[in-house]
């Protein structure tokens, strides 16, 4: 991903949320002590369109080849493109970058709500609450409610956000509160229904978005488990 090397500072402060966590529930107050510091760095300011860009250009690809991809688009307008100038850009110029069909029909939806204010502009998404922006957002084809919810925590820094449908969270569920033999690797009849996520995390408002990047972590601490969710 494209990222100016600049560190962002978190719109919370990180050590309520830990005692706020530690205080609600007893078993994640004990993942936290395991894992130690919460060092969630957000990723570069930009805005919803070229944030939501880069995410459908990612969809379904490993890191390696999706960063190919999308450095072949921004080559191609010397930058991140406008949406005026990604709607005006033959298909067939963004196919030979290495961007399928579908990619490229959700890319130019994107464009073509950006401008029409369905995808609102920074300054607007900032007042904007979790709730709205997930509607917002999901309108745009290709952008489903987890694609929002990265979004909402790792650009904007939103303190209370629970991923529930997330493989890495409920994994990390799974390893935290559930009963699991140590003698075999996890597998999928393991891991909680998001509805049983979502119930537990009541007790981690308002610091859900803290809470799951603690379970990822168990995902890493864990010898049968690969590492999974974002650092």
């Amino acid at each position: 991903m494209i990222h100016n090397g600049k560190s962002r500072k978190l719109p919370f402060d990180p050590e309520e949320a830990l005692a706020h966590l530690k205080g609600a529930d007893a078993k994640l107050g004990a993942l936290i002590d395991r894992v130690g510091e919460f060092s969630l760095r957000l990723d570069g300011l930009s805005s919803p369109f070229e944030s939501l860009l880069e995410s459908i250009l990612y969809q379904q690809l490993n890191g390696k080849a999706a960063a190919t991809i999308h450095q072949r688009v921004r080559d191609i307008y010397k930058g991140d493109p406008s949406p005026q100038a990604l709607l005006g850009t033959p298909d067939e110029i963004l196919r030979a970058a290495g961007v399928s069909g579908n990619k490229t029909r959700a890319m130019k939806d994107l464009a073509a709500r950006t401008l029409d204010g369905t995808v609102p502009t920074h300054a607007a998404i900032r007042k904007m609450s979790d709730a709205d922006i997930v509607e917002r957002l999901t309108e745009v084809r290709g952008i489903g409610p987890w694609t929002v919810e990265m979004l909402l925590i790792f650009r904007m820094g939103r303190p209370d956000v629970l991923p529930v449908t997330d493989y890495g969270v409920r994994k990390g569920f799974a390893l935290t509160f559930m009963r699991i033999p140590k003698t075999r690797p996890l597998e999928a009849a393991d891991l909680p229904k998001p509805d049983v996520v979502f119930k537990r995390g009541q007790k981690w408002k308002p610091f859900r978005s803290v809470a799951s990047w603690y379970l990822w972590r168990a995902c890493d601490l864990s010898k049968n488990s690969p590492p999974t969710g974002r650092a």
